[in-house]
């Protein structure tokens, strides 16, 4: 049966012990763990009880299922949790776990103010997965292809290979994550491959609470400076790009479409704000709605709008196949979605970016940018470049 340790009544943030969710931030370990930390809460999952099966129903379906017959097994509040792929036709990494350890959010203890540990010298050797100057003409080539009118909006991924001769050390990884980004979405669960996904993402996707929704969508960014006034100057110089916004514009008019039908009423601002990271400003636009039927679950939600024009592109079934084409690697859980969600529907979903792929071979990074008629080849070559450094600075290693 699963021990349920929960210290937040439905989901409510709110002060706890002083350590208590960065004990489970420290408890955690590789393999059969499973944490997850947003500004609400955060979770440490140990062991299966049971997996959700990949057959030819709908995922939702099939999470449904898997829950309640957790339920009917004697599980008193069973809660799914783990990693989503980019395409949704693959094996989904889910699982209701043995036991489940809740705590407030990693924002509220004041232990997380501590710094984890700088990460051990290690001599990196790194591989662009294209070389920058195939993403660069592969960005130019979609360039084309959006002012020919063919379609409106890509996002093109590129990766790194990173390998040192020994296994990382994804606790240590995880840890710095945690830390230096308090306020995102960090994660660390295991691939159907054996190994762990693991990342710090700025982005919502869709969370639900009772009859409540929040979207949080991020399209548009540019590299923070070490520099305050130059750092000032590219938040301010982001609001007012004409690029920037449009790309914006179109995920969250994307989202407002495929998520009004379910509301009774959905705010949506009339423009965006920033969103800061460790590393990049990001246009962000937050979605608040009350749900018409409240039985729609968050995840239901989150298949709904996934995937999202600010990691697919525009229109979407267009935008994919010229990932298929242009990209030259499956993107796995990349662009995923990871979270959680439990039997009364609730639950947290978030888009799998700022992430890596941990193996006892290396790390496999990603980083992508969106794609207008208006979008510089090296520029968002840049772009991906900035985002690497999310990851980089995790393990120590320079691109």
């Amino acid at each position: 049966m699963t021990t349920v340790h929960e210290t937040l009544a439905r989901g409510e943030t709110e002060v706890g012990a002083v350590g208590t969710a960065t004990a489970l931030l420290d408890a955690y370990r590789p393999g059969a763990h499973r944490f997850f930390a947003s500004p609400a809460r955060t979770l440490l999952a140990y062991g299966e009880h049971c997996q959700v099966p990949h057959d030819e129903r709908p995922l939702t379906d099939r999470v449904r299922d898997t829950l309640a017959g957790a339920r009917a097994a004697g599980e008193p509040a069973p809660v799914v949790i783990g990693a989503i792929p980019f395409d949704g036709s693959t094996p989904a990494a889910l699982v209701v776990p043995s036991v489940l350890h809740r705590a407030p959010a990693l924002r509220t203890d004041p232990l997380v103010a501590f710094p984890a540990p700088r990460p051990e010298p290690i001599a990196w050797t790194v591989r662009p997965v294209p070389a920058p100057k195939s993403y660069g003409a592969a960005v130019a080539a979609a360039v084309d292809r959006i002012a020919s009118g063919e379609f409106d909006k890509v996002v093109l991924a590129r990766a790194l290979d990173l390998t040192a001769g020994q296994a990382p050390d994804i606790p240590a990884m995880l840890q710095r994550l945690a830390r230096r980004d308090i306020h995102g979405y960090t994660f660390a669960v295991p691939t159907p491959a054996g190994g762990t996904l693991l990342g710090a993402s700025p982005e919502l996707l869709v969370s639900r609470r009772g009859g409540a929704l929040v979207a949080n969508p991020l399209a548009g960014s540019t590299p923070r400076s070490d520099d305050l006034a130059e750092d000032v100057r590219r938040a301010a110089a982001l609001l007012e790009s004409v690029k920037d916004l449009h790309e914006h514009a179109v995920v969250v008019n994307a989202m407002r479409a495929v998520l009004a039908p379910y509301c009774s009423e959905l705010q949506v601002p009339e423009r965006p704000s920033l969103v800061k990271t460790a590393t990049m400003w990001h246009l962000s636009t937050t979605l608040k709605g009350t749900l018409a039927d409240p039985s729609v679950s968050a995840l239901e939600l989150a298949c709904a709008v996934h995937p999202t024009p600010a990691v697919c592109g525009a229109p979407t079934a267009h935008a994919r196949r010229v990932i298929d084409e242009l990209e030259p690697f499956d993107r796995g859980l990349y662009t995923g979605i990871v979270g959680w969600g439990d039997a009364e529907g609730d639950g947290e979903w978030v888009v799998t970016i700022r992430c890596a792929e941990a193996t006892e071979q290396g790390l496999r990074l990603y980083a992508g940018a969106g794609v207008v008629a208006s979008s510089d080849p090296a520029a968002e070559t840049a772009e991906t470049g900035a985002k690497f450094r999310t990851f980089l600075d995790a393990v120590g290693a320079e691109l």
